[in-house]
Parts: structure tokens; sequence; C-alpha cells
């Protein structure tokens, strides 16, 4: 990304010669309806939540082109309709608008080609053995000496009841380095080869927001944290594939996961990944299997880039924009137990209170550095100590290069003080906080307590203080369903029907909106997505029932019918 001299050279080193050039669109106005024109299409019958004020609820409405053209009864619509209209019966079926995911991770790659310790999309328990026995078999193809990595492994989902160690993954080699990375991120477990090649023994310190876990007996117990994996990560030999091969297998599994984003009902997705996916994307784009907006948040070596090329956050199209940073790490994670606190978790010994991965100082150089070039600091910041951090890092760029209007994004934001949400809201900053974790790691809650889990993720004090939270479910950690996500802020229950902060529990409509609206808000996008407006992108998705009259309980069980993107179905069941 060196030696850019303008927007043009740094989109074409990107890999995105062909995009639209519209800098600065960010908050644009809405389109009115287009008068004169015959509907496309018109869907009737429905139960239509609109999460428009205006009119927020409908029976029908009308699309033209990419847009919505005008929302009303069904009677209305259908008056309007010309001879070429298309004519779509949502069977008294609920339509809203498409869900926004504002944090997610998925390449596609590793489902496609990886060792998947877990199921990627459901709660499903597994066995030890049935890891060892796809890391065995990985390793019968695998050359000697190089990496495995396994994704998806949940330690609180297996059926042995007992974590994974490093006894069990020597099982399946000790002639290849392999890491069992936890689906959660912030921790992995690794075999006897990965601490030989790395030079790690139990007698090895712990560093700077990492550690070298161990078992009671004082030995290495396999389970590496935040900065040490990192550490982990830089020794030896990984499989390398031929540029073909690489973009080949990348772009296969890049369509993949945009063709299951739209199965679940995703039309917007905040991407938070490596500059080498924005080639990969503008492939899908090409091949018109690109099937939901991006918002892309960018890495490290496409930041410096847009530093020099003068590109700043939402400078793009439709389909792809620049949005933030990449998640700039402040701490550890919320399921893998290794998030700031400013207590010790519960049942660890000794006593623990998670990972800060970086200093004051540094976090505030970076975030005056991306704010003065007009670029939305993204900061990860689960527990009160990081989130104290992050906030602070903002208001120290705010003093010395003050600029309104920029909505830094606090990524999870799972436990903030109430001293904290006051700030978050006269800042304007935007949280994008975990979604389907309510349902989906209720058995992690246990390590926190009762009192905490009255404040984490807290959607209903957020919406109480007038903070716009949205829905991230930071796949690969959490699943990226948001029915599931919808009933778990809904209900506050989880999978296995243990009920953690109830105090947090949100209306319907307010969960609808968590996963629309508010995330085409964090996104600078309420213009032009986020409900069915007329002028609005065409974005919505059909349901087989309505989610105001279902068993609460039973939402997950609810099924998308179609997903529409820019007046486009980019998924009919």
């Amino acid at each position: 990304m060196r030696g850019l001299r303008s927007r043009r050279g740094f989109l074409e080193q990107c890999g995105l010669g062909g995009l639209t050039l519209t800098a600065g669109a960010w908050g644009g106005p809405a389109l009115g309806a287009i008068a004169g024109q015959d509907p496309d299409l018109i869907v009737i019958n429905g139960v239509v939540g609109t999460m428009d004020p205006a009119k927020p609820t409908a029976q029908a409405f009308a699309v033209k082109g990419d847009r919505f053209l005008a929302v009303g009864t069904t009677e209305e619509m259908k008056s309007i309709a010309g001879p070429r209209t298309r004519i779509v019966d949502a069977g008294g079926g609920m339509v809203v608008p498409g869900f926004n995911d504002t944090h997610n991770h998925g390449r596609g790659e590793a489902l496609l080609y990886g060792v998947n310790a877990g199921n990627p999309y459901v709660v499903e328990y597994v066995t030890i053995q049935s890891i060892i026995d796809k890391l065995k078999a990985r390793a019968a193809e695998t050359r000697p000496g190089e990496w495995i990595v396994a994704n998806f492994y949940d330690d609180t989902k297996i059926k042995d009841k007992r974590p994974l160690t490093i006894q069990d993954i020597d099982k399946a080699s000790t002639e290849h380095p392999i890491e069992v990375r936890l689906r959660g991120g912030h921790a992995s477990v690794f075999n006897s080869k990965a601490f030989a090649q790395a030079g790690v023994t139990k007698n090895t310190p712990d560093i700077l927001g990492g550690t070298y876990e161990k078992n009671e007996k004082g030995e290495l117990s396999g389970r590496v944290t935040d900065n040490a994996i990192r550490k982990m990560n830089s020794f030896g030999v990984r499989t390398v594939y031929s540029p073909a091969e690489a973009a080949d297998r990348a772009l296969k599994g890049f369509e993949f996961i945009s063709g299951k984003f739209a199965e679940f009902g995703l039309t917007s997705v905040s991407y938070d990944a490596g500059d080498d996916l924005i080639p990969t994307i503008q492939g899908a784009r090409d091949r018109k299997n690109l099937k939901t907006w991006i918002s892309y948040d960018a890495s490290p070596a496409v930041v410096d880039g847009m530093i020099q090329a003068g590109v700043g956050s939402g400078f793009g199209d439709d389909w792809f924009r620049f949005g933030g940073t990449r998640e700039h790490s402040l701490d550890g994670g919320l399921s893998s137990r290794t998030m700031s606190m400013t207590r010790p978790y519960i049942g660890v010994t000794p006593a623990y209170k998670g990972n800060l991965v970086e200093l004051q100082k540094d976090t505030n150089e970076w975030a005056e550095r991306v704010h003065r070039a007009g670029i939305r600091m993204n900061m990860h910041a689960n527990g009160e100590p990081s989130i104290q951090q992050a906030l602070d890092a903002y208001d120290y760029a705010q003093s010395r290069f003050p600029r309104p209007n920029t909505r830094p994004k606090l990524t999870h934001c799972s436990l903030p003080s109430a001293e904290q949400m006051k700030r978050i809201k006269a800042a304007d900053a935007q949280p994008s906080m975990f979604s389907t974790y309510m349902y989906y790691n209720a058995d992690k809650f246990r390590y926190y307590g009762a009192d905490m889990a009255e404040h984490m993720m807290p959607y209903r004090d957020m919406i109480n203080a007038g903070i716009n939270a949205s829905t991230g479910s930071d796949f690969y950690p959490g699943p990226f369903d948001p029915l599931m996500a919808i009933q778990g802020m809904v209900t506050r229950k989880g999978f296995n029907g243990e009920t953690w902060g109830a105090s947090q529990k949100v209306t319907v409509e307010e969960a609808i909106r968590c996963s629309t609206i508010a995330g085409a808000y964090s996104t600078f996008e309420e213009n032009t997505k986020g409900s069915i407006t007329p002028g609005k992108l065409a974005d919505y998705v059909i349901l087989s029932d309505d989610l105001y009259k279902v068993n609460p309980e039973k939402i997950i069980d609810v099924k998308i019918v179609e997903t529409v993107v820019g007046g486009e179905s980019r998924y009919h069941a």
C-alpha cells in the first residue's frame, strides 16, 4: 500500500478498480417516491414492520429498480400496478427490512476447506474424540512439520464435560504443530510440537496481554490466550498455495459464505477482514455472486493506504464502502473468558481479571492518527477497563483534532458501566454488541455471575439511554442467525434454558430495530437503508410467521422465505 498518489491508484492496488467513486456519500438524503413510473414489483398481504416511525406498519409495498417506491395497504399498492408489475403474495407472513450484521469476520474458506471442530451455525455438542479424528485425517494429507489449524471449537459444548488438552491433540499428531481455535477467538489449544517449535515451556513467563496456561500439576495445559497466541503462530511452516490456488479458494469460500448470509436473511454485513479479501469481494461482485452490501472495516495495511491516498471512511458505493478501521483490540474475548474485568473470573485459579492487550498511550497515538485522516475509529473493547481505554483514546483524539459526527465504533462493548454509557451517548459512539451470544453462549455466563449478567450486553439499558446499539455476530465467534439473535435479546434465555440478565430484555420490535435501522445508522447509511421507506434501497426479508405473534421462545424456528437485496432476490426457500 506504499507510494499511492491518488484515490484511483489506491483502489486499483486494492483490486477495486471498477468501484464507483462516491466519496462523502455517507449520510446523504434518501430519494423520494419515483412518481409516474409503474413498479417492477409489489409485495402484498404481509405484516410489514417498516421500522419507519412515519409509517410503522403496512400490508404492502412497491419496488422500482433497486428502491422502495411506495408503502401502504394491499389495495393501495395494487392500484399502482402496471401491466408488467410482478405481484408477490406474502401470505400473511411478516416482512421486515433486511438484517444488518455490523461486525463479521466470515471469509468462507474455513467452512469449505478447513477442519471444523464444531458446528458453525447452531448449538451442537461434540466429543473430544471427534476432534482428534478430524485432526488425524488432516494430518494424513498434510506434509510433516506443516501447521494444522482447526476452527469452531467451543470448550463448553463438549460431551466429555472437560476441555481439550495438549495431550488430546498430541494423539492426533506429534509431527505437525496443531492449533485448535476457540470459536470465540482470543484463546487456542496447541499440541506439544507447537510449543516446542516456539520454545515455550512450563517455565516461560506470560507476556503483556497473553498467557500460557498451566494445569493443576503446573504443566502446560495447551491453552494459550491473546497476545501469546501471536508468538506461537510466528514459528513454523504453513501450507503454501500458488497465487491462482489461493485466489480460487478465497473466491469460492467467500461466495459460499455470502450465499449463507442471504439464506439467513442478512442484506448488509460489516466485514472485519484482511486486505487480501478486497479483490475477492470484487471478484464475487463481478460474477454477480455478491449477495449482500459490504461495509469494509479496513485492515492496518489498507488504513495506511487510505491515509496516503486521502481516502476517508464512507468512500465507495452501495455494494462496497470503506467503513472504519478493523477492530483495534484492547482486550480479550467474552466467550473465551479473557476480556478485561474489574474483578476476577469465577472459578479460575489463580485469580484472573482477563487481558488488556495494549497500553493507553499506544491506543491514544493510533486513535489520533486515524481520526485526523477522517477514518472512523473501531475499537474492540469488551470489559469496563478496555471500554474506559477506548473512550479516553477517542477523547484524546478529539481534543487534538475536533471533528463532528464521527460515530466511533465500539465493537462488543459487552460490560460498560453506567458512567461509561453516559460517555458513549455523549460521543454518539456506536456499540456493535454480540447478537447471538445470549442464546448460543448462555453456558458461559456462569463464569461472570448473575449480578454481572444483569449488565452484560445491555441492550435494554442502551435503548433507555438513547444509545444506538446494533447487532454484530462476530462470526466466527458467534453464529450469524438474526432470528437466533432476536430470540435471545427478547427472552435472555439460552439454548440450555438458563436465563441471564432478565433486566436487559427488549421487545420484538426493539430487537428488529437493533438488527436493521440501528445497523444502518452505525455505518452512516440510515438515509439509504435499514427501513422500508420510499426511496431507500429495497432490502427486505419475507418470514414465514409474524414475529409479534409467535411464542418468543420459538422465534428461532421461523423460516426465511425470501431475502431481497436492492430489489433482487438473493435467496428463496
